[in-house]
């Protein structure tokens, strides 16, 4: 690392706090003017809101803009750089292009390495803050997003493994009961076991179930076998906290929890998991998108241009606009319908690979 290396690597870092910063408060006043109703009728103080919310939203919205932040400040000041000659001094100093190009690699991948880090542990965690405060306050009296699925808004149908399928009907999260449970064993095309009652109750102590008025049949090619209890305890594969309906869980999930949890929904054979397979693999393909929005952002902006700063910001948001529209496209293609997970989440960076590689060749050196 010689001077010049410090002093690009010291702007980039610079520039980048900046424009983070910046692009947050904007962020905040427009969050804050569009929930200030909700947080009248949630009777919040300002270090209640701050706390129970703000604190889980702006680390949201880092993540969610890291890659346009990065973007965005390497094409600043290396447009600035390009406008005052300080490109064509080094160059003519008998640097190479590719030397020149070092510290803005060696400040992508600490960036990258950063949001690495940081959607897989850190995230997640402030994800919890805001989501509550989203379900608790918002969404509650959002008719869109309270609609009762079928007769039941607190009924549950899982399937626990290969061939065994429970269900509960009215579960309460505050209580871990639910009102009605039954439990089907299916061999080939036939039920060989079922299992009913009411109520069911999970105990915290054993961490096992406690089904009262059971009532057991035992069904096979010549017989039926029913018995009554009138209590029973059920060792199920399944945990009081599995019975939630979370339209945030993928955000909540730290990448190890969210890996396991796949794999479990799996195992059961649970459908439309593609929403959680697309935000596993995006929380790498986004960190390199910041080394390769880096590059791209460095290629462009180094040539001196008539239109100097302007010219340079304005193809640098057309760019991070199609970036950011090719990424929205994909995931719905993978959500909606069958396309990989791994594909629509590392598409954009493939199909952008190879214009940072055209830029890179055209640009004089």
């Amino acid at each position: 690392m010689k001077k010049i290396d410090w002093y690009i690597l010291k702007k980039l870092l610079v520039t980048f706090v900046f424009c983070m910063l910046l692009f947050t408060v904007i962020a905040v006043a427009v969050d804050s003017s569009e929930k200030t109703e909700d947080f009248v009728k949630a009777n919040m103080s300002t270090g209640q809101i701050i706390t129970q919310y703000y604190l889980g939203f702006v680390p949201f919205i880092w993540s969610l803009l890291f890659p346009l932040f990065v973007f965005i400040a390497v094409i600043f000041f290396t447009s600035r750089l390009a406008t005052r000659s300080e490109i064509i001094a080094v160059l003519a100093g008998g640097a190479s292009y590719n030397r020149f190009l070092r510290p803005y690699l060696i400040g992508g991948i600490l960036l990258a390495a950063l949001l690495w880090v940081g959607s897989r542990y850190w995230i997640p965690k402030a994800n919890i803050i805001r989501s509550n405060f989203q379900s608790n306050y918002i969404d509650k009296n959002d008719p869109t997003k309270n609609r009762i699925s079928g007769n039941c808004d607190r009924c549950f149908y899982k399937r626990i493994d290969s061939n065994t399928y429970v269900g509960l009907r009215s579960y309460d999260t505050a209580t871990k009961s639910a009102a009605v449970f039954f439990m089907e064993k299916v061999k080939g095309n036939k039920v060989i076991y079922n299992l009913r009652g009411n109520p069911i109750q999970w105990n915290k102590t054993t961490g096992k179930w406690k089904l009262s008025n059971a009532l057991e049949r035992i069904i096979d090619s010549s017989r039926e076998v029913i018995r009554r209890y009138d209590s029973l305890i059920i060792d199920l594969k399944l945990q009081p906290e599995e019975l939630r309906k979370d339209d945030y869980l993928k955000d909540k999930l730290t990448t190890p929890e969210l890996v396991k949890f796949i794999k479990q929904e799996e195992l059961r054979g649970t459908e439309g998991l593609s929403a959680l397979k697309v935000e596993r693999y995006r929380r790498t393909a986004t960190p390199f998108a910041v080394l390769l929005l880096t590059i791209i952002g460095a290629v462009i902006a180094s040539r001196k241009t008539r239109g100097g700063s302007g010219m340079h910001l304005a193809m640098g948001i057309i760019i991070a606009a199609t970036f950011i529209i090719s990424d929205r496209f994909s995931t719905v293609f993978a959500t909606k319908g069958n396309f990989p997970p791994l594909l629509a989440a590392w598409i954009p960076n493939i199909f952008f690979s190879f214009i940072a590689f055209w830029l890179y060749r055209r640009t004089p050196k």
